[in-house]
């Protein structure tokens, strides 16, 4: 009966869909309010029907109902509660009715918000959102039913994937879904600007506050998808350039470049073009994100789904999507006009400078992530594209960015003045002197260190010397653009000077990694929830004195019949100690692999500040107290 009710729920979703993306433009052609007035109450609706849906859902995996096919496929009786209810969007037909209810949600709250918006653009961008869920609606009814049954019901399910029984699984998901989906916000005031015939700085003010939101969202998708890949997955990294990382990856560079090109228009009216096409692009390479996620075209261990028809489906919709869109653009955009004058040293031509270094290195990821997928599908063989390629073509234009975001907050609308260029002497020089210093600090010495840490000081210095005044808004600019640079110090140090050692290891044996000794104790067995393990007691000694102790495991659950090594980590702020567990070797000995993280943890950390600056910036949009002046920071 509850599976029923949840599907009947998203049969009334996919009704009041549709209904909103027709309703309330009929109103707007024949200038008829009573259809106009439609909009907000048919978008609270889809939303209160899709929550239902996947309320309705979350209670099947509580209860343990077998009888549905998704729940016996990705649960079992003695999955903890909160992995069961985490399970809801575990599997890809629950990942994809969250993705619906995400924009149910970001379609309810531009409802809800859209008071000081003007009436016929916010209903615009509520039916654009209307057909967007009705194109989901239907591939989650046709390809992808949470809530097909199964008969006979079986007596146990086949329990959640272990690699994602981990509370990361609870917060990433959700978090990157959100980032995905409320670029479709800004997607939709793009079409909706384009049906009006313009673009101005009214319809950016209104836009810009939906991107920001949608670009925390992903920025702590990311984060956290990368944290738990380095504390779950054993690789002892941060990042490998996997597709299903860039694919996050993608959307979150044009979104930063949408966010500095909504700000100029927003203020100086210029690089509107730049705005309707970002909107465009940044919400289609959400949709693709979520192609190859759920398509299985390529691979990845974070690639759930191998269904080539419901690939073809997401690829109808994102072909429809940006086709639509950009003829929508082709014959609309013509309309625009402005005569914005600005000197070729202004913030205007820095943000310029920083949307055009996105875009490529944007173009350089997508590019290393689907050339083996085109080299395969031409039938010229197999290929693969790694980490050499994505280093030497990204790395370049990254710092680029880097050198061009020193001048943020130095910089000033129309033309900047010689006395404010003569300003940069000093952080210049701080930031030169602090990076040689710094890099002098490690062995081997690498030039393109000693230039990633000089443009990190830049960026940071910069930001502290010129904040003055310090207001809400500049702090946010602060932390966000510090946290890009605390970023890219974690990048490169701990990509540089990581080392690793893999041994053959059993109780009372010794290695010695660098300046640390890890001796190993003992073998205790651990019974879990659902899992039994075995678990390595290391000691680690540094200068004859133990100074932590590290418990890598080796788990093995019985219901999947599937091993899984759960790393031992000392965490740091300047280093972590980090052990894996593998298989028995011979006796009571296993192979183990020890890894020693310079700074590894200043990678998430600059993303959180870059969380907390984004989150600083837009609770000022959200106050209305953001000022329209040529002081204003942009972020």
């Amino acid at each position: 009966m509850i599976p029923d009710l949840g599907l009947l729920s998203l049969l009334c979703a996919l009704a009041l869909s549709a209904l909103l993306s027709v309703v309330p433009l009929v109103g707007i052609h024949r200038q008829r309010a009573l259809l106009i007035r439609y909009a907000n109450p048919l978008s609270y609706g889809v939303c209160l029907f899709v929550t239902l849906s996947i309320v309705l859902l979350g209670y099947s995996f509580g209860i343990d109902d077998f009888s549905l096919m998704y729940v016996a496929q990705h649960s079992n009786s003695q999955l903890p509660l909160f992995f069961k209810l985490a399970a809801v969007w575990g599997g890809h037909e629950g990942s994809m009715l969250f993705w619906l209810f995400a924009l149910s949600v970001w379609t309810a709250l531009v409802a809800a918000m859209g008071r000081r918006i003007d009436v016929l653009i916010n209903v615009r961008v509520l039916a654009v959102l209307g057909i967007v869920m009705v194109g989901f609606c239907l591939f989650i009814l046709q390809f992808s039913n949470p809530f097909e049954r199964i008969f006979p019901a079986p007596l146990e399910g086949r329990d959640l994937n272990p690699m994602l029984q981990d509370i990361g699984l609870i917060f990433h998901p959700p978090l990157l879904y959100l980032g995905y989906v409320g670029f479709a916000v800004n997607f939709a005031f793009a079409v909706a600007a384009l049906l009006s015939g313009k673009m101005d700085a009214a319809v950016a003010h209104w836009s810009r506050p939906w991107a920001l939101a949608a670009w925390v969202c992903l920025t702590g998708g990311i984060i956290l998808g990368s944290w738990w890949a380095y504390y779950e997955l054993g690789w002892g990294g941060w990042w490998f350039w996997d597709p299903v990382e860039n694919a996050s990856l993608m959307p979150w560079l044009l979104g930063t470049a949408l966010l500095h090109a909504l700000a100029v228009t927003e203020q100086r009216g210029a690089f509107s073009y730049w705005s309707l096409l970002l909107s465009i692009f940044t919400f289609a390479l959400s949709l693709l994100g979520t192609f190859i996620v759920r398509s299985g075209v390529l691979t990845s261990v974070h690639a759930f789904a191998v269904d080539p028809d419901r690939g073809i489906m997401l690829l109808m919709l994102l072909g429809v999507s940006v086709v639509g869109a950009l003829v929508l653009f082709a014959l609309k955009v013509n309309t625009q006009s402005a005569a914005i004058r600005f000197s070729p040293f202004s913030r205007e031509v820095l943000l310029l400078l920083a949307n055009v270094l996105l875009s490529i290195v944007t173009l350089i990821v997508l590019i290393g992530t689907f050339y083996p997928m085109l080299f395969t599908a031409f039938g010229l063989g197999a290929i693969s594209v790694g980490a050499p390629y994505f280093n030497s073509t990204f790395v370049p234009p990254a710092l680029l960015i880097l050198f061009v975001m020193g001048f943020s907050t130095l910089s000033r609308w129309k033309s900047i003045s010689s006395s404010h260029l003569k300003k940069v002497i000093l952080p210049v020089g701080l930031a030169i002197s602090g990076g040689v210093s710094f890099s002098l600090m490690f062995e081997p010495f690498y030039p393109v260190v000693m230039l990633a840490l000089t443009l990190a000081l830049w960026v940071i210095l910069g930001n502290l010397m010129f904040i003055q005044p310090v207001t809400l808004k500049r702090f946010g600019v602060l932390l966000a653009h510090s946290g890009v640079a605390i970023t890219v110090i974690g990048i490169t140090l701990s990509s540089y000077y990581s080392t690793e050692a893999s041994v053959k290891m059993g109780p009372g044996s010794e290695i010695s990694l660098g300046k640390y000794t890890f001796h190993y104790n003992e073998t205790r067995l651990l019974v879990g929830p659902n899992y039994t393990a075995e678990q390595a007691v290391i000691n680690v000694y540094q200068r004859g004195e133990i100074i932590t102790q590290l418990a890598p495991e080796r788990r093995h659950y019985t219901v999947r019949t599937m091993m899984m090594s759960e790393p031992g980590i000392s965490w740091g702020l300047f280093s972590d100690l980090y052990a894996v567990m593998g298989e028995k070797v011979e006796g009571d000995y296993y192979a183990l692999r020890f890894h020693y993280k310079p700074f590894v943890r200043w990678v998430w950390g600059g993303g959180l500040l870059m969380m907390l600056g984004g989150s600083c910036a837009l609770w000022i949009k959200r106050r209305g107290r953001c000022t329209r002046s040529g002081e204003e920071a942009v972020i």
